[in-house]
């Protein structure tokens, strides 16, 4: 797989695809770029489509580093100016999803728009929950910790049992470092100055039980479109592709005139 350097680390990703306009796919914590794999598929048959491995995540370097929020972000907003991407529209599902709308907010001048995947946003309980899970993932049984956080906060019932078992063990192979300190950025990151910063189109799909407080992130970012799936828990984009992939495809449809599902 290509990568670019950057302060020394190397940032893996992979590219498919032509047409505007162009769509990077950002995962969630502790995955990688498989975990919007579907979306990668589906929409390289009109879109230059590119995904990436975050900096501790996937086939990238592991630095100990800052791993917040806006510091994921300038990476890779960084990888899309060597990209030459021009105002892509940024896929985020989970923590991608904070970076796609951390970038919405303050690279409007780089990206056209961004598309938020069952992101805590405003969310008093979610944010607690994160306060939480830092605390236990300083401790050496860090991968207990980080095991019962995702088995109980990720999956509903319905959910496919191999890949939830998939998922759940390459999340807590991550290096302590990288759970800790991107758990770290997650509950430290300020979704609500994000959402009404955010000036570029935003649309947000949620799970089964949305991760996002809705109604206030609607009061937060006006211009919001927001969807819900049907059957599927966190990780919606890989449970229910087909539901997901056709709302992007009517948002990139209604906001930019270009994809048709």
């Amino acid at each position: 797989m290509p990568a670019l350097v950057r302060d020394g680390a190397s940032i893996s990703y992979d590219e498919a695809g032509t047409g505007a306009p162009p769509l990077v796919l950002v995962h969630g914590w502790c995955n990688d770029r498989t975990s919007l794999a579907p979306q990668r598929q589906h929409f390289a048959g009109a879109h230059r489509v590119v995904s990436l491995d975050l900096p501790g995540h996937g086939l990238s370097d592991k630095p100990r580093r800052d791993y917040a929020i806006p510091a994921l972000a300038s990476d890779v907003a960084w990888i899309c100016g060597q990209l030459d991407l021009a105002r892509p529209v940024i896929i985020g599902h989970s923590m991608g999803g904070a970076i796609a709308l951390e970038l919405a907010a303050i690279r409007s001048d780089l990206v056209g728009g961004a598309v938020v995947l069952d992101t805590a946003i405003a969310s008093r309980q979610a944010h607690a929950d994160w306060v939480h899970l830092v605390e236990r993932l300083r401790t050496p049984d860090y991968r207990t910790a980080a095991r019962e956080a995702i088995e109980q906060g990720f999956f509903i019932p319905t959910d496919d049992p191999q890949r939830r078992a998939h998922l759940v063990a390459a999340m807590i192979a991550a290096p302590q470092h990288v759970l800790l300190g991107a758990a770290q950025g997650i509950a430290a990151w300020d979704s609500e100055r994000a959402a009404v910063a955010a000036r570029v189109p935003v649309l947000n799909l949620s799970a089964s039980a949305p991760r996002a407080d809705v109604a206030r992130f609607r009061a937060l970012c006006p211009h919001l479109v927001h969807g819900q799936v049907i059957g599927a828990g966190h990780f919606l984009q890989l449970e229910v592709p087909e539901q997901v992939n056709a709302m992007i495809a009517r948002f990139l449809a209604l906001t930019y005139g270009t994809h048709r599902a």
